[in-house]
């Protein structure tokens, strides 16, 4: 038997990474396993920005996020990282339809701050958009994009400096838990720990499986696109938003976009959803398509002129999807020692930090002060006796 540790941490993405923050935080004695190298391309957590944003469709999230945010603050702060940038953020589309009217809800129901704005507020405030007549918006100045990579190495790195170890290039091979505990066996060697967090992404449905949770989870390998405007200038963070479109195309559901600081990176413009799923990894084809680069840039052509710029790049990134959409953040109902954190659906980033909290307080009291109540395993009545 190898070494034991307080609490193993199995993937080392945003999540896993936030988890053995907080553990090694607590002063526990956490390792960190990783099946591909570091900030590998192959999951979720990779890339240049992910989205944060206070302005939710369901005020529960909402809530969250003004958990999440002073996380995120104390954080760069402790890391002397920058890891925010703030840009605002603006959903627009017709007012009647379905998700601009839940998002508004939403809003007024968690008594968010926002701005509702016409077609021409949004035209003085940002020339950038051509909107049809009769387009609104909802506006909050304090969404912004996270640097993903570096939110997810600072984690590891300051999780290290309190003496977390962690293991890279390390397939798990089997989690057996026992009385005492949980063993873990690698192909170098088997260790043994108090508690363990499961947080492997695309990869759990395999392993949880083998824990007797059948978890309805899908993947759905999206893409990002990478244009280079017309004028970089004009869309800067700062002089252009981060946007959700409330419709859907031939491109998928919900098109949005994030500016960044660096117009060699360009105005990343993708969709939330609308991409066909597959049951495993190994099933998955990172190819990007170049037909959907173009279908993509004719949504810009026709509501952002000027960012329907040459391609800069494009690649694949995955989604876990539970049914609901609704993130598990939850322990094994038959082996509380294994902590769960999965199928985060493609929303998750933003609170990845918050889950990782969440993750390290029930692995260490098995509680949470934090609203877990959409995250609960049960809500799909599908585990093994």
């Amino acid at each position: 038997m190898g070494q034991h540790f307080d609490v193993i941490v199995i993937g080392v993405g945003g999540v896993g990474s936030a988890a053995a923050y907080y553990l090694s935080k607590a002063g526990k004695k956490v390792l960190l396993l990783e099946q591909f190298e570091l900030n590998h391309q192959k999951g979720s957590s990779y890339g240049f920005s992910r989205v944060i944003r206070y302005t939710y469709d369901n005020p529960v999230y909402v809530d969250l996020m003004r958990d999440a945010y002073p996380l995120w603050f104390a954080l760069q702060e402790e890391a002397g990282e920058s890891l925010y940038v703030k840009t605002g953020g603006l959903d627009f589309g017709f007012p009647d339809t379905d998700t601009f009217q839940q998002m508004k809800a939403s809003l007024d129901a968690s008594g968010l701050d926002y701005e509702h704005l016409d077609k021409a507020d949004i035209a003085q405030r940002y020339p950038q958009f051509a909107l049809e007549d009769g387009m609104e918006g909802l506006f909050h100045a304090d969404t912004g994009l996270l640097r993903a990579s570096r939110c997810v190495l600072t984690h590891i790195r300051l999780a290290q400096e309190r003496g977390a170890t962690v293991m890279d290039q390390t397939p798990v091979r089997a989690v057996m838990p026992v009385q005492s505990g949980v063993e873990v066996r690698t192909d170098r060697e088997t260790f043994s720990c108090d508690r363990i967090v499961l947080t492997v992404g695309s990869w759990a449905k395999s392993l949880l499986a083998d824990q007797g949770i059948n978890l309805p989870l899908k993947i759905m390998p999206c893409q990002l696109g990478f244009y280079q405007p017309g004028t970089p200038a004009d869309f800067e963070p700062g002089k252009f938003p981060v946007f959700f479109a409330h419709m859907n195309g031939p491109y998928g559901e919900m098109p949005y976009g994030i500016p960044h600081e660096d117009p060699s990176i360009g105005l990343k413009i993708t969709t939330f959803y609308g991409w066909d799923t597959v049951e495993k990894p190994s099933q998955v084809d990172y190819t990007p398509s170049q037909d959907w680069t173009e279908r993509i840039r004719d949504f810009a052509k026709q509501y952002i002129p000027d960012a329907a710029g040459p391609l800069i790049s494009t690649r694949r990134c995955l989604y876990t999807l539970t049914p609901d959409k609704q993130f598990v953040v939850d322990q094994h109902p038959n082996h509380p020692q294994v902590v769960i954190g999965a199928g985060f659906s493609g929303h998750g980033f933003k609170f990845t930090t918050l889950m990782g909290k969440m993750l390290a307080d029930l692995a260490i009291d098995g509680y949470t002060p934090h609203d877990t109540s959409l995250f609960k395993l049960a809500r799909f009545q599908l585990v093994a006796a």
